[in-house]
């Protein structure tokens, strides 16, 4: 873990990552590819070559003009039957999509945010429809003071659209925002780019590679493996009789 020294004290807002930080995309992305695979007698592929994959073909998805994230996700699943050889259904791909809403929280996400939220001022900036992201935060069970998402601000992370839109609408300088995320490439990188401090959530410790995003030489401020390790390192002290 990073131990660089932070002043949580300058911070008034905390901002998050969605997907593959708060909840967990890759165990989502598995069970759908799966489910398309296995529907082609293709469902013997690797756990972290269906990721890489799907990292790839995502990536190459938003690259063009904006469509909405169901439009990229639909292709994605379409992407995956060209690389194993057959023709991924409409309605195979439509459900893909559609399976972004029921994709779980991390174990750690929801009492995390509760906590943090006793101090600071929480918001989202999400790769992701205004819809998906609603049944998402259902899950998450807190109440976040701002969401960007990519349907509002027509471009997707790693662009900066996301982190200038959330300061306009926080009335914060970067200096008074911590940024939350798993993702180094399409957070952390742009993040730092506009002079935002931020935390890398690293969910996939002791694996190999990048998983379903790319690699990225980004260096973050703080490394952490999840939610709960950052809510010590604040100072925040769980009351358990609220938690229950």
């Amino acid at each position: 873990m990073n131990s660089e020294p932070m002043n949580f004290e300058q911070f008034e807002a905390f901002t998050f990552d969605c997907y593959g930080t708060l909840i967990d995309w890759e165990s989502g992305i598995l069970a759908g590819v799966r489910i398309i695979l296995g529907a082609h007698d293709m469902d013997d592929q690797d756990d972290n070559r269906i990721l890489e994959r799907f990292g790839l073909l995502e990536a190459a998805a938003e690259a063009g003009a904006f469509r909405p994230y169901r439009a990229i996700l639909e292709e994605v699943a379409s992407g995956f039957g060209e690389v194993y050889g057959f023709a991924t259904g409409t309605e195979e791909a439509r459900r893909f999509a559609e399976s972004v809403s029921f994709w779980p929280p991390f174990p750690d996400s929801i009492t995390g945010l509760q906590l943090l939220s006793s101090r600071y001022r929480l918001a989202i900036v999400s790769n992701v429809d205004d819809d998906l992201f609603s049944n998402s935060a259902q899950q998450l069970g807190v109440s976040f003071e701002q969401v960007v998402t990519a349907e509002q601000v027509q471009s997707y992370k790693p662009h900066p659209a996301h982190f200038y839109e959330v300061l306009k609408r926080l009335e914060l300088p970067p200096e008074r925002v911590l940024h939350v995320a798993q993702s180094l490439y399409h957070d952390v990188a742009p993040a730092a780019e506009l002079g935002l401090k931020s935390v890398w959530v690293n969910r996939r410790a002791g694996k190999d590679g990048g998983g379903a995003t790319k690699l990225s030489s980004a260096i973050p401020n703080l490394e952490v493996p999840n939610l709960m390790a950052l809510v010590d390192l604040v100072g925040i002290k769980p009351d358990l009789r609220t938690l229950e």
